[in-house]
């Protein structure tokens, strides 16, 4: 089984959007002849792009898991999508690789998605290999490519192949390690001598050794840089650059070579105790929920009794299966390294440890969403069957956040942007037969302590009842989040008691006196008294909420607002009028650089004034203008910002209403 496992690989594949991903995938199976012929995602026939609304659309919206051989090493291969709408299944994916490609359109180069993917596999420190793409497409510029991956991705990514040709002339690849890699074309390279030289004083640098063989003799041999560029790269320290045009199947023989030399087998013991994460969620008609399971350490079989610590329950496998789009074959076993869909686990949710989380990897947040809408059913006689499709929905993409209302008879969600709103109706009348309209989105704001104080509550009354808080609250570092302690000590407040406080604190914070949640603080739980013969279980799931509310009521809090980092390219003719536009949405940027007769701006920008922007942006520009954004959290609101929501629900500052309305629900 330790042999299998060197001859497996666990890799991902990355994107921009429209950077050639799916048709990347779409070649490798054909390749190495796991499909017959490459599908196209303009035809809608591409393997991975299975689901209707991403045949239909022709872009990919679900991660999906496939499996090829090449040359004896089996590859566990997840196409994600490329829009940042559907950045959530990208998050979820990273988690479970342990090799990635990122691929770079040769024209458009580094994108904004493209940044955020390559930030994030380096906190995981996930090996990467970066492809870069469409070499045959007008305006391809591989040299350019090259020093835009350097600049803004790492100085530690080399080319170990070189162009030859580009546009209409491009012809493939030659190898600039040929002893070890072939060569796909051959033939005079106008990059050849520069890209030489950036693979030779790059690797000499990585290595004290390497760089005084380097000085020394001038060059590095070929079996030296080999050797260096094997160990680096799958070390997660160096990042081969290598080039295609995949719509041709150009350049992906190449990609296969390196995928299974440069990047690392998976790592595990098959007969340690069981410890795996499940990633995805889907469902099959006759069978249920499918669990995508990433086995780390230990052995599954089917009718195995298996622990979800996650949510301390025991499921039995009733299947393992290997699912490639519509088709699929039974396994029976999932072993240590390994990933395959598992049926039985009908409680698991996405995130779920099974076994013990030893050798499980950490998550990355990647996906904030940003905007929230409200689902509208044509028919009463629908409602039922909505509330259920989105639960559902929400099992399978834990960021939608689904809010029901049960009393208002309303249901809300959070977005990425409009394309997911578009495919989540799709997929509701798809999927379920259901039309529902999603509103008009507005941002989220949040909101945090206007400074110190405390917060009190005496609920002794109407008897019998018996619990008494305080809380002392304090702002916290912005992205900080909500950070609890208790200092009171068992005797004056029970153990149990002192949990149910824990957990009812985060709730309580949902909503604060404008709304919205309440984030960045401290809250301490400094006294708390309960009675021996008046306390009910249930009276600190009634005394929390009054006791934080009365805390924000006391302090006051301020209103944040979602910003993004922006990267904006304009031809230089627009730029002032560009510059003053940004003024007027409360962007703040640094100074403008000229570079090659266009101006590139780089600041900060409100969520709030940014929902039309790009399309404003295409009109001013005349569609020459380059956008990229990324989240880069919350920041104080100026004071004529006042966006409040209502309130949903009793307010816990009516105490006597709340006390009632709470008694009440929980008494039912």
């Amino acid at each position: 089984m330790r042999d299998e496992m060197r001859r497996m690989r666990n890799i991902g594949i990355f994107a921009h959007v429209d950077a050639g991903k799916t048709t990347t995938t779409e070649q490798i199976l054909y390749i190495s002849g796991k499909i017959r012929a490459a599908g196209s995602v303009d035809d809608g026939t591409a393997q991975t792009d299975y689901l209707d609304v991403e045949q239909e659309r022709g872009i990919s919206v679900r991660a999906a898991v496939t499996r090829f051989e090449w040359k004896g090493t089996a590859v566990n291969l997840v196409d994600t999508p490329g829009h940042v709408d559907f950045l959530s299944e990208v998050e979820r994916a990273l988690r479970v690789m342990d090799g990635a490609v990122l691929i770079v359109s040769a024209v458009e180069g580094v994108q904004a998605q493209t940044e955020v993917v390559w930030h994030a596999l380096r906190e995981q420190g996930i090996p990467t290999l970066i492809y870069v793409n469409k070499m045959d497409r007008i305006g391809a510029d591989p040299a350019a490519a090259v020093e835009q991956i350097r600049r803004l991705l790492s100085r530690s990514a080399v080319p170990i192949q070189t162009p030859v040709g580009a546009e209409a002339d491009y012809a493939g690849a030659e190898s600039l390690l040929p002893a070890a890699f072939e060569s796909e074309a051959e033939g005079p390279s106008e990059w050849g001598a520069l890209f030489r030289s950036v693979l030779q004083e790059t690797m000499a640098e990585s290595d004290e050794a390497l760089l005084a063989a380097y000085f020394e003799k001038g060059e590095l041999a070929e079996e030296e840089l080999v050797s260096a560029l094997k160990a680096s790269s799958r070390q997660g320290t160096a990042f081969p650059i290598l080039f295609g045009a995949s719509a041709r199947g150009l350049g992906v023989k190449g990609l296969l070579d390196a995928m299974a030399e440069l990047l690392p087998p998976p790592k595990g013991d098959p007969e340690a105790p069981v410890s795996g994460v499940v990633f995805k969620l889907d469902r099959d008609p006759s069978m249920g929920r499918i669990a995508y399971v990433r086995l780390y350490n230990g052995t599954i079989k089917n009718r195995d009794n298996l622990y979800n610590e996650s949510r301390d329950v025991v499921d039995k496998v009733t299947q393992i299966r290997r699912i490639d789009g519509r088709k699929s074959e039974d396994l029976g076993i999932l072993q240590a390294g390994d990933i395959a869909a598992v049926y039985g686990l009908s409680r698991a949710r996405i995130g779920d440890i099974l076994g013990t989380a030893e050798g499980v990897p950490g998550e990355r947040r990647l996906a904030v969403p940003l905007l929230t809408v409200q689902a509208k059913w044509r028919t009463e006689a629908d409602y039922p069957a909505v509330v259920a499709a989105f639960q559902e929905l929400a099992d399978e993409d834990p960021h939608l956040d689904l809010q029901w209302l049960p009393d208002e008879r309303e249901l809300h969600l959070k977005v990425m942007g409009p394309i997911q709103m578009e495919v989540l109706v799709h997929v509701l009348r798809s999927r379920y037969g259901l039309d529902v309209d999603l509103g008009a989105p507005s941002v989220i704001y949040k909101e945090t302590l206007a400074g110190a104080g405390e917060g009190f509550i005496a609920y002794t009354m109407p008897k019998p009842c018996w619990a008494i808080l305080r809380f002392r609250m304090e702002p916290g570092p912005r992205g900080s989040g909500l950070a609890y302690r208790s200092i009171v000590r068992p005797e004056h407040l029970l153990e149990s008691y002192q949990n149910e406080v824990a957990r009812r604190v985060p709730e309580a914070l949902q909503q604060g006196m404008k709304g919205w949640e309440v984030t960045d603080l401290t809250v301490t739980l400094v006294e708390g008294e309960h009675h021996v013969w008046h306390t009910h279980p249930l009276d600190f799931v009634v005394a929390t909420p009054m006791g934080i509310m009365d805390g924000l009521a006391r302090i006051g809090t301020k209103l944040l607002e979602p910003m993004l980092r922006f990267r904006l390219s304009v031809p230089e003719e627009f730029g002032g009028k560009v510059m003053n536009e940004l003024i007027l949405m409360r962007g703040a940027f640094d100074s403008p650089e000229l570079r090659n007769g266009r101006m590139e701006l780089e600041g900060t920008i409100p969520v709030a004034t940014t929902l039309d922007w790009p399309a404003r942006l295409g009109s001013m520009t005349k569609g020459r203008g380059i956008l990229s954004t990324f989240f880069a959290g919350y920041a104080e609101c100026p004071p004529d910002v006042r966006e409040e929501r209502p309130r949903r629900g009793v307010n816990p500052l009516d105490q006597a209403k709340y006390i009632l309305a709470t008694r009440n629900a929980l008494s039912s």
